[in-house]
């Protein structure tokens, strides 16, 4: 599997994105708001939590658990990239900002 580039990564998002609006439109006449993709965002980190503790034998396995675990992660860090684009932050910013933040603050 090819390693993918940040730029690439919310290339795509926003894509399918724009793909799930469509549906949205023609299921529900309207758009998801922010807040829905939000609470969307929340619900798979949730999951992630439950599947990293069947991984971690802490919970019943139910089917294959990392596949979805893999999966969960995946659309979680898709999300954020959503979430980000639709509120007029810069992805690429925020985890730069974070980062440097982070490294400085722990490399006293």
């Amino acid at each position: 599997m090819n390693e993918l580039n940040f730029s690439e990564v919310i290339s795509r998002s926003q894509n399918i994105r724009a793909l799930y609006r469509q549906l949205e439109l023609e299921n529900h006449g309207s758009e998801w708001t922010i807040e829905e993709d939000a609470l969307a965002f929340l619900t798979d980190a949730g999951l992630v939590g439950r599947l990293t503790m069947s991984q971690q034998g802490r919970w019943p396995k139910g089917g294959n658990t990392d596949a979805e675990l893999s999966h969960k992660l995946g659309e979680c860090i898709w999300w954020l990239t959503i979430l980000a684009d639709r509120m007029g932050l810069d992805m690429n910013t925020a985890l730069e900002g974070f980062l440097n933040k982070t490294e400085k603050l722990l490399d006293k």
